[in-house]
């Protein structure tokens, strides 16, 4: 039984873009939350909570996740720089990571089951942030 597995998964395609099927979707979404913050506005700060100066490191951060994001798979497509690629891809999913987890402690969910339970966004958001912070570039 093992053998014929062995056998129908060998005849399966392989199809090594699917990380973008990832990517694009995952960056689109932090690309979108930066620009919706665009203009600067420290009153909207003021209503979340939070300072001037960490609603601008927000936004940045944003924009600078999503590019980077695309950015490292596009390095990582076109075979330049594979290892600047790599490393702007964790980087960017860090940067994901940090912000989804900054998100998800300002919301103050009564325990991590609501969060796992009812935040769902969130929690596909952090862990696609998680899935390329720590896979990085990397096929196999």
């Amino acid at each position: 039984m093992n053998t014929e597995l062995k056998e129908i998964n060998a005849k399966l395609p392989e199809f090594r873009g699917s990380n973008w099927l990832i990517r694009i979707p995952l960056a689109i979404v932090f690309i979108q939350q930066g620009l919706s913050k665009i203009p600067f506005d420290s009153s909207t700060a003021e209503a979340y909570g939070l300072s001037s100066f960490i609603w601008f490191l927000v936004i940045t951060s944003e924009l600078v996740a999503g590019f980077g994001l695309l950015s490292g798979g596009i390095l990582r497509t076109f075979g330049f720089f594979n290892l600047i690629g790599d490393f702007l891809t964790r980087f960017s999913g860090t940067i994901m990571v940090g912000i989804i987890t900054g998100v998800i402690i300002k919301s103050n969910p009564d325990s991590f089951l609501d969060v796992v339970l009812y935040d769902h966004i969130h929690l596909m958001l952090y862990c696609g942030g998680l899935f390329f912070a720590l896979r990085g570039n990397r096929e196999k």
